[in-house]
């Protein structure tokens, strides 16, 4: 039995299933990630690649931080790949019973995912910050430099920069991994703390990981592939 029967099988056996993603599951989409040699972190700029995307950044910087993340983070016309619709399609079979995504681009929700937890929020809400009044990305990703509400206060999107707290929701994906008996992670690298951590609520049957690259989690797996997401999901029924 190959590692992809072997996945599928476990899935078969399992019915509380729970995934837990990273920038990986995205790149089909055309989405760059943060780490690779080609990521968003490789590209050169004024500041440490991670301080751009940093509170601090935001509220001392706002017109350097808004030009990186224009630049980098828009991605509005992006579409779902066949990891997203795989797991939305194991939602709607009753298997799948939470998504932790760490990824801001909305694409598991575009899909037809509906409890999805956006541990590092998402592009798609954006709130004024003297106010509060709500804007959608389009008003921002489409504004002159930096984007601004009607009574004048500069709007931020509400995605959780370093420096800043994470959401409830976080929380709510350890509740979900707690009782969960397959934990799927997939497309990250597991390095990023806290998220990473999550893993180690799972006391579960099946933990499987899947990255291209090893991660320093990959001796807790039961079964670890390294492959190509898209490879792997479009190989499930």
């Amino acid at each position: 039995m190959n590692k992809i029967e072997i996945l599928q099988k476990m899935i078969d056996e399992s019915q509380n299933i729970v995934f837990f993603g990273g920038a990986g599951v995205s790149t089909a989409s055309d989405i760059k990630d943060f780490r690779s040699k080609d990521g968003i972190y490789s590209k050169k700029s004024k500041y440490p690649a991670e301080y751009m995307l940093h509170h601090q950044m935001f509220v001392l910087h706002p017109e350097e931080f808004y030009e990186f993340y224009k630049a980098n983070l828009n991605c509005l016309n992006k579409e779902p790949n066949i990891s997203h619709k795989y797991l939305s399609n194991l939602e709607k079979k009753g298997k799948l019973k939470a998504i932790i995504t760490q990824n801001i681009d909305g694409l598991h929700t575009k899909a037809g995912s509906k409890n999805v937890y956006e541990i590092h929020g998402t592009i798609y809400k954006n709130y004024c910050t003297k106010c509060h009044k709500f804007y959608d990305a389009k008003y921002v990703f489409n504004a002159s430099g930096i984007p601004t509400c009607e009574c004048k206060g500069i709007i931020k999107p509400d995605v959780i920069l370093y420096g800043e707290m994470l959401p409830d929701c976080f929380y709510k994906g350890i509740e979900a991994i707690e009782k969960a008996d397959m934990l799927i992670v997939a497309g990250t690298s597991l390095t990023v703390e806290p998220a990473s951590s999550l893993i180690n609520y799972f006391h579960g049957k099946n933990l499987v990981i899947i990255n291209r690259d090893t991660t320093s989690y990959d001796n807790k797996a039961n079964l670890v592939i390294n492959d190509d997401l898209k490879k792997v999901f479009s190989s499930l029924k």
